[in-house]
């Protein structure tokens, strides 16, 4: 009987001793031992990938955001300030119903098949926004001519890049809406451009957040800016 018991506890001291180093180990010495391998090293990223202005953080390069005008008396949604180069749609975001005390970033996609017919009435709709839009005095968009993410909305919703050809299109709106030269602000798309990762992973993107960054410092430069709506890249 003693014996039973004798060996019962030292099980028992062990166990728990295991328990011990295992918790210092797993649940401390690694967790930090990896963040400060990842300050050290990928500060940046560790980070968020953060993206400052004015000494400002405004935003992550990873999560896009909208640029929208004040909401208006009636309006469910507001209405985009074309001033800004536009992300894509954001169609499948939810609202954050639980706790109302937080403004919360929701990423979700709009889980439609290709032949769902409000999703191909979503489509048409962007696609005739975007011509309208982004069509000016001696520009005209042909439908032909929207790339596909100007009128769908990535998986999560938060996609922070558009390809280079949406951002091509909307140079002319820019650059008329701010009173800028057109061939700067198409040689700030093109600065903004980013190739495929390691020259075969990925698509050509161009990250709006940044784009939008420096269309706001070429704005300042020219002496055209008059303010930041809201939405502004720089906080302000």
């Amino acid at each position: 009987m003693n014996t039973s018991v004798g060996s019962t506890a030292r099980l028992l001291g062990a166990g728990l001793r295991a328990l011990l180093v295992l918790t210092i180990v797993c649940g401390v010495i690694y967790p930090l031992a990896v963040m400060g391998v990842g300050q050290a090293l990928f500060n940046n990223k560790a980070n968020g990938s953060e993206i400052t202005s004015n000494g400002k953080v405004v935003g992550s390069e990873l999560i896009g955001q909208r640029y929208d005008l004040p909401l208006k008396k009636g309006e469910e949604t507001p209405a985009p300030d074309l001033k800004w180069f536009q992300p894509r749609p954001s169609n499948g975001l939810g609202t954050n119903s639980v706790n109302t005390q937080y403004k919360l970033i929701l990423s979700g996609a709009t889980n439609r098949a290709g032949d769902n017919e409000e999703l191909i009435q979503w489509v048409k709709d962007a696609k005739a926004a975007v011509v309208k839009d982004n069509s000016v005095d001696g520009y005209q968009v042909r439908p032909a001519d929207v790339p596909a993410d100007a009128v769908t909305s990535s998986g999560s919703g938060l996609d922070p890049a558009i390809s280079p050809e949406y951002a091509d299109i909307q140079v002319q709106r820019v650059a008329k809406l701010n009173g800028l030269d057109v061939g700067a602000v198409q040689k700030l798309v093109d600065e903004h451009k980013d190739g495929r990762i390691l020259g075969f992973i990925g698509e050509p993107r161009v990250n709006v957040l940044e784009l939008n960054i420096a269309l706001k410092a070429l704005e300042s430069t020219d002496g055209s800016a008059d303010g930041s709506p809201q939405g502004s890249p720089t906080g302000e």
